[in-house]
């Protein structure tokens, strides 16, 4: 795994207990980085990190139980991976969660206070937490996964279309801090949006073998696009939206 692209890169998965998550870690390992993840649970944590380490040969692939709705935890785990490994080259962030509702006036604002935790505060916790980090890499990325639902919302998904556009606009500022700190040479790190329509996985396939899932990203291409982020300069994919599926 030493020779991978990402060989000598450490990086740290948030919500890697989740299809996407397994699926990240496990590609990530592949391409030769060391592979932090975390979740808030820890039997599903295990399990992903196990798979991940079984499959590609004993790669560095290792699991923290964190909980990202705490500040202060969550900058524990960013400065305890420095220590650790010695530096960090990327925090992919892949912590989601969906409530919506048939119509817009039965929208719930409960749906709005969960939502806001899990796909916005988490971003804000993470971003601050690790962008010092990633600013003195020489490769650091800031990968949030977004939904096109966020560019264009459905009377029913007001809550959860807001929730990824607040983290959109949350991820962006953090592009623009790295092209400020980069200066007249331009930025060495990078804060990147993947978009999706919906994601897909094996035991959704199984579950309905007569769906055809118009649209929706796999959870391995989503990894293999995550992968790629580091494949080009931080200037080309910072502060950017790179669509997986359709533009709406």
């Amino acid at each position: 795994m030493g020779n991978g692209a990402l060989s000598g890169a450490v990086i740290a998965v948030a919500g890697a207990g989740g299809p996407a998550g397994r699926a990240a870690l496990l590609r990530l390992a592949e391409a030769g980085a060391t592979v932090i993840g975390s979740d808030n649970d820890p039997e599903r944590l295990a399990e992903a990190v196990d798979a991940a380490s079984y499959a590609t040969g004993g790669a560095t692939v290792t699991g923290d139980t964190v909980d990202l709705l705490d500040l202060g935890a969550t900058r524990d785990w960013a400065t305890r991976i420095e220590k650790d490994f010695g530096r960090v080259d990327g925090l992919v962030h892949l912590v989601g969660g969906w409530r919506g509702s048939e119509t817009f006036t039965r929208t719930s604002l409960d749906d709005w206070d969960f939502l806001e935790m899990l796909l916005v505060r988490t971003v804000q916790h993470t971003s601050l937490a690790f962008h010092e980090g990633l600013q003195r890499s020489d490769r650091g990325r800031y990968v949030l996964i977004s939904a096109a639902g966020a560019s264009k919302p459905t009377a029913g998904n007001a809550a959860y279309a807001a929730g990824k556009a607040a983290a959109e606009a949350w991820t962006l500022a953090m592009a623009d801090y790295f092209r400020k700190a980069g200066g007249a040479e331009g930025p060495t790190s990078a804060a990147t949006i993947l978009v999706v329509k919906a994601l897909v996985h094996d035991a959704m396939r199984a579950d309905r073998p007569n769906a055809k899932f118009a649209g929706f990203t796999d959870v391995k291409d989503l990894a293999e696009a995550i992968t790629q982020v580091w494949d080009k300069p931080a200037a080309e994919v910072n502060g950017k939206r790179l669509w997986l599926t359709e533009k709406p």
